[in-house]
């Protein structure tokens, strides 16, 4: 029944896609251009590189919410009440999601992603330490804090850090890196949770994260100096 439920919404979102949503017009000129290459991704700048590989670390910590499901198990809570984790961690990155993007765009994104990667810190702490229901519950809020607070806020450094002609190219490799780092990051807590259990699970994914928080820092500050230098070059003109 769960999954008929999945299919439903999935032919909802395709009908969507189809019916609801039309290409703006485009002048002939627009359209003709010269076919995508891969080695288009080479002349993507610097910044973006750098994004790309703190996403990338910050995913290798953000392994897969199937280990989320795995940890309620392992604290105690009932199989048949189980997907009330994935549940409770949706919920929470959807109602924080909007904020988030409030937030950003009236005081900075800077800010709000390093609140939403030190999140994840404290998610990672409490699932590797909790040895009861009600605080892995507390856990999981904080990952889906976490979601809401960077997933949106790193691609518009995306879109930020790439030339307007790149951006497709530019998000096909965000979005690549991304998938193979997340393939990689559940591997190795798979088989981290099979040899030394979740403690150390948990605790690799807060020790990356915290990697990725001081990899964030460095590249806003990175920012922060080019748009410093920027502005001065205009102030001498």
């Amino acid at each position: 029944m769960v999954f008929w439920i999945a299919v439903v919404r999935a032919f909802f979102a395709l009908a969507l896609m189809v019916f609801g949503v039309e290409e703006p017009e485009r002048a002939a000129a627009t359209l003709e251009k010269p076919k995508p290459r891969f080695s288009d991704a080479w002349r993507l700048s610097r910044p973006f590189w750098a994004v790309v590989g703190v996403a990338v670390v910050l995913t290798l910590a953000r392994f897969s919410e199937a280990f989320l499901v795995l940890r309620a198990q392992n604290v105690g809570l009932a199989i048949a009440i189980v997907p009330a984790v994935m549940v409770v961690m949706n919920i929470v990155y959807a109602l924080s999601a909007y904020p988030a993007g409030v937030l950003s765009d009236r005081f900075g994104r800077q800010g709000v992603l390093i609140v939403g990667v030190s999140t994840l810190v404290f998610a990672d702490l409490i699932l590797a330490f909790t040895t009861s229901v009600p605080v892995l519950l507390v856990g999981v809020v904080f990952w889906g804090l976490h979601m809401g607070l960077t997933q949106g806020l790193l691609a518009t450094l995306v879109a930020d850090t790439a030339p307007a002609e790149l951006r497709g190219t530019a998000f096909g490799v965000f979005n690549l890196a991304s998938g193979i780092a997340m393939l990689i990051a559940s591997v190795v807590a798979g088989a981290l949770w099979d040899i030394y259990g979740p403690v150390a699970t948990f605790l690799a994914g807060a020790a990356l994260t915290a990697m990725a928080l001081i990899g964030l820092l460095a590249l806003l500050a990175r920012f922060a100096e080019g748009n410093k230098n920027v502005g001065s070059e205009h102030g001498h003109d």
